[in-house]
């Protein structure tokens, strides 16, 4: 019983000495950067703001965090996740990237929503607008094309 105690204990403290060592956060500023990709390309206003809602979490310099982020080690894996994320493909830093990129960029994120590889389901599961709809996919797909075939 004693044993038990201890190491119920030790765990307790363990979770939240935990809490004090907390991950940097995607939060720059508000503003659109000079480089987003809002940038490079004419995008639609329903095209912008689906890339914004579904895509720019992981994708930008500015994460909107839920609450449940600042419980670590959640905290620690969504901001692995982010990182990961903005490795891939970062539409803040997209006028950033040789034009060849860019379109290669294009072309990927074209396949993964097509394959509803993006957004991820992890994601969808808590940001639910985030989900696209066949229509929403459909016009996302299209706006890609145009700008791939000009």
């Amino acid at each position: 019983m004693r044993r038990s105690r201890i190491i119920l204990l030790s765990l307790l403290a363990i979770v939240v000495l935990m809490q004090f060592i907390r991950p940097s956060r995607n939060e720059n500023n508000r503003e659109e950067p000079a480089n987003d990709i809002t940038k490079v390309y004419p995008m639609p206003a329903d095209v912008q703001k689906l890339l914004k809602v579904a895509c720019y979490d992981c994708h930008s310099n500015n994460t909107q965090y839920p609450w449940y982020t600042n419980i670590q080690p959640v905290g620690w894996w969504m901001a692995h996740h982010v990182d990961e994320g903005k490795e891939e493909l970062n539409f803040n830093e997209y006028a950033s990237y040789s034009p060849k990129r860019q379109q290669n960029k294009l072309k990927r994120i074209r396949e993964e929503v097509e394959e509803d590889e993006m957004p991820l389901g992890s994601y969808t599961i808590i940001h639910r607008d985030a989900r696209l709809t066949a229509q929403q996919k459909d016009l996302l797909i299209k706006w890609i094309d145009s700008t791939l075939n000009r």
